[in-house]
Order: structure tokens, then sequence, then C-alpha cells
């Protein structure tokens, strides 16, 4: 059975939350009846080492950048799965954002015929 939705998180410096959020709310239809912009957001911690030939928005070639960031989770519908993608990746100043896309079943369709 392929999944009727994906939860996506991720990772992105605070001044870009808002942007992100509403790239994202208007690319995809409404995954919960009655509400839209629906975010889970939470402080976190990413670390990494840009190689030789990379071009970081933070931190240099060869050297370990630690920077604070927000992971950002949502739920998305999977006909809207390319277009969300799309719509972060137009926003994100990372040249290869950290996205997870992750199957996910709704609540509904364990009750629901």
């Amino acid at each position: 059975m392929e999944p009727k939705a994906y939860k996506i998180s991720v990772a992105i410096p605070a001044e870009y939350k808002d942007e992100l959020m509403d790239a994202v709310n208007g690319s995809m239809q409404q995954i919960y009846p009655g509400y839209d912009r629906v975010f889970s957001i939470a402080r976190t911690e990413g670390t990494w080492r840009s190689l030789e030939g990379s071009d970081p928005f933070i931190g240099k070639a060869g050297e370990v950048s630690v920077e604070e960031e927000l992971r950002i989770d949502f739920a998305v519908k999977a006909e809207d799965l390319k277009a969300v993608v799309r719509a972060i990746r137009s926003v994100h100043p990372y040249e290869e954002p950290a996205i997870d896309i992750l199957p996910m079943m709704m609540w509904k369709d364990l009750i629901d015929p």
C-alpha cells in the first residue's frame, strides 16, 4: 500500500523559519481539515564539515561547523510531496539542506473505513 501522507523534517536557521513555513503552506493542500500552517518546531544543533568544492552558507570548506537551528516537522499529502520539496529548496539557504521524508499513516486511516 502506497503511503497517503509523509512526515517531513527540515533543519533551518531560525531567521528563515517564517519564509519556509509560508512557502510550504502555499505549496500544499491542507492535510488537517479546518487548519493550515500546522508545524512543530524544535531547537536543535546541526553539525557538518563542508568538503572541498562545496559552497557552504555557514562555515568554511574543510572545517567543522556547529550551528543552532530549528527543526520544523509537518505532514504532507503524497500528491503534494514534490511541490513541497521544491518549495523548501526555493527558500532554504543551505547548499544541501537536511530534509527527512518519512512515510506516515494518518490516525483517521485507522478508524475510518
